[in-house]
């Protein structure tokens, strides 16, 4: 119980000194002018003056606050290697029943995550903060963090923790720990694809069984294995690698595991390499000048991931009309350089509305359909020439074309629509406009029509016919438009079509881009989820296989997405490499930064956090000793800034702040109080006077 004098005046505070100016000059005056009495004036002056202040004495009930600890237990992902998670548990179990015991104290508990996205960390600090974001600095007893002793936001000193109270850290896990881990030190983050890239890596060894013995390191390239290394521990060593396609390319370098090391997930490490394609080189064939001739070279011309040669055949043999050599402006066509010579230098032939007419030997198509099936990919795009005696069909090319011509040419107008196949192939899927019956881009109106097809029928014309087949010629591609209306679209006939779209993924569809493969599986990490798509042409691909960064296998269902595409979700509880898999198809994702820093110091330490717990009168210890099991300190209040740890005890600050329950209010010149004083005061003055 506290006491206390206030006042609470009858007239404003300017009133009261506008009342005491006179007052003090009449006390003056009095006193001295000398005349009997005037100190029993005075003090009659300064009773009245005191009534009118009115004061009031206070008595105050409080009651003791409680000090307010911070119990912070690290829940990140280094402390689930080998027993700290158990220890952990056992020593918070322990805690709590100390802790409780103490009326005093208010604990507070949280529990401090791996946070981070560029470099995920433990920040018990930060946790610490939130859970002490509306306790005042004084009545702060103190903090005891659970933890390995990885700590990544240790403050620089003890004042910035915003409280004078000791800081008490058990640290988790076993003295002289040994690990092995690897880090990659440079790392390309681009490469040309079928060129070389270097990347450098160190093997580390920490704790009391480190060595400069060789170890062993694994090199994968896309889930592949490529390479065998041996690297001493603290040097230097160098890897070369050649990216096999352009896109993400996940390079995973894994050392040999230690039968005593505390754990294998920092014995790997990834670095993501984006493949980048040089320029695809295309070589355009033209047959007769035709409305649509240039449709193919513009939208060709417009990629900058393009070069292309294009040639049109404008002087065909039978057309000799007697003009001497010297004084045409026409290239020669360079057959032989082109279709001999250089033809593996290209990446795509197109022949548009090219025709047989004795420019082109008949070997030479040979050696074209022999550039197809080792890897090369053609286009026919045709108009009724495909259906003449001239075609190409009457050539060594039959053996790889996906459909023959049956000599007629259907003049009907039609919309292209896509098939049922069509609607799934990642070269038509989506094409704007067909998700309207009929498809919503203006009418061609010819055809070539054909007879039995291989391969796979995207797009239709009337009655079904094939409009655009696709196929595969031994290690190569080759696809047939069997119109040369497409320029209609290009042109803007009627509202035209998606044209740029249609050519674009077909030329590159036939140039072997990934992300038009038919059959594909894709994982990505999105957020703590990995997010597995599987693209495909034919049915129910089945569940996918997912393995864990720590090696647990798990299934998950692919729901149907429609048009070819099946999806599944699984929640990502660690951060790493994770390997999905479906039938013949494999997919890498990594979930998190790549190689975390929580991974990357795994040993337990008591270093980090001594300076700042020694700073604020706190202690630093390991839970667990040599011979196992963990010992728990005790928990001993304290007052005052003494020294606060001992052998087997931690001290926590125990506050002196209050918290008001109630005042009781007595006026010292209320009631017969107050009258009293002020008759005294003013018969003392007469009896004064009257002597």
């Amino acid at each position: 119980m506290n006491w206390s004098i206030d006042f609470a005046p009858f007239f404003s505070w300017t009133v009261l000194a506008l009342l005491c100016i006179p007052a003090l000059f009449l006390a003056a005056a009095l006193v001295f002018s000398g005349l009997r009495g005037s100190v029993l004036r005075v003090c009659a002056i300064a009773a009245l003056l005191l009534a009118l202040l009115n004061p009031v004495v206070l008595r105050e009930q409080r009651d003791p606050l409680k000090s307010v600890v911070a119990l912070v237990v690290d829940r990140s992902q280094s402390q689930t290697i080998g027993e700290r998670t158990a220890q952990t548990d056992e020593a918070v179990a322990a805690l709590r029943q100390r802790l409780s015991a103490f009326p005093q104290f208010e604990v507070r508990e949280v529990d401090a995550r791996s946070e981070g996205t560029n470099d995920v960390s433990t920040a018990l600090f930060g946790a610490l903060r939130s859970a002490l974001s509306d306790v005042s600095p004084g009545r702060v007893g103190g903090a005891i963090m659970v933890t390995d002793g990885q700590v990544h936001d240790i403050p620089p000193n003890a004042g910035a923790l915003g409280f004078d109270a000791p800081l008490h850290a058990l640290i988790t896990g076993r003295p002289n720990e040994f690990d092995r881990r690897l880090d990659i030190v440079t790392a390309p983050r681009f490469g040309l694809v079928s060129q070389p890239q270097t990347l450098t890596y160190r093997v580390v060894e920490e704790g009391p069984r480190a060595s400069r013995n060789p170890v062993e390191v694994q090199v994968f390239l896309n889930g592949d294995l490529v390479q065998r290394q041996s690297a001493v521990p603290g040097e230097l060593t160098s890897v070369e690698i050649t990216l096999p396609r352009a896109g993400k390319n996940i390079v995973e370098l894994s050392a040999a595991r230690d039968p005593q090391e505390i754990t294998p997930v920092n014995n790997r490490a990834i670095a993501i390499i984006d493949g980048i394609r040089e320029n695809l080189r295309v070589l355009l064939v033209s047959g007769e000048p035709h409305a649509g001739e240039r449709t193919w070279r513009n939208l060709l011309k417009s990629d900058a991931a393009v070069d292309l040669v294009h040639f049109t055949i404008l002087r065909p043999p039978e057309k000799q009309d007697g003009t001497p050599i010297n004084e045409l402006s026409l290239i020669a066509f360079p057959t032989r350089e082109l279709f001999v010579e250089k033809i593996e230098d290209f990446d795509l032939i197109i022949f548009d509305r090219y025709q047989r007419r004795g420019v082109l030997p008949t070997l030479y198509y040979d050696y074209i359909a022999q550039y197809v099936e080792k890897g090369g990919a053609m286009l026919i795009a045709s108009g009724p020439e495909y259906a003449g005696p001239d075609s190409v069909a009457n050539s060594p090319l039959a053996s790889i074309l996906p459909a023959l011509p049956t000599g007629e040419v259907d003049l009907r107008a039609f919309r292209p629509t896509l098939s049922d196949l069509g609607r799934k192939h990642p070269v038509t899927r989506g094409l704007p406009g067909s998700e309207t019956s009929p498809p919503n881009w203006s009418p061609w109106f010819r055809t070539v029509d054909v007879g039995e097809t291989k391969g796979e029928v995207v797009m239709t014309g009337p009655d079904n016919k094939p409009l655009l087949v696709l196929n595969r010629a031994g290690e190569g591609r080759v696809a047939l438009l069997l119109s040369d209306q497409g320029w209609l679209w290009s042109r803007g006939y009627e509202g035209g079509g998606p044209h740029v779209a249609l050519f674009r993924r077909l030329a590159h569809w036939l140039m072997k881009e990934p992300e038009l493969e038919e059959e594909a599986l894709d994982a990505e990490g999105t957020g703590s989820d990995l997010v597995i798509t599987r693209h495909t042409i034919g049915g129910d691909p089945g569940p996918a296989t997912v393995v864990t960064p720590t090696g647990q296998a798990l299934q998950v269902t692919l729901a149907d997405g429609g048009n070819g595409e099946w999806q599944g979700r699984l929640q990502a509880n660690e951060l790493g490499l994770y390997q999905v898999a479906n039938g013949d198809l494999r997919a890498l994702a990594n979930i998190g930064p790549v190689n975390p820093r929580e991974y990357r110091e795994a040993i337990s330490t008591t270093a980090k956090l001594q300076p700042i717990a020694a700073e604020t009168r706190g202690d630093v210890r390991r839970l667990a000793g040599e011979a196992g099991g963990i010992s728990v300190p005790r928990i001993v209040p304290m007052a005052g800034r003494a020294e606060a740890s001992g052998r087997d005890w931690i001290g926590l600050r125990t506050t002196d702040e209050t918290v008001l329950r109630g005042v009781d209010r007595t006026p010292l010149f209320a009631g017969f109080l107050g009258l009293a004083v002020l008759l005294l005061a003013l018969s003392a003055t007469w009896y004064r006077e009257g002597r």
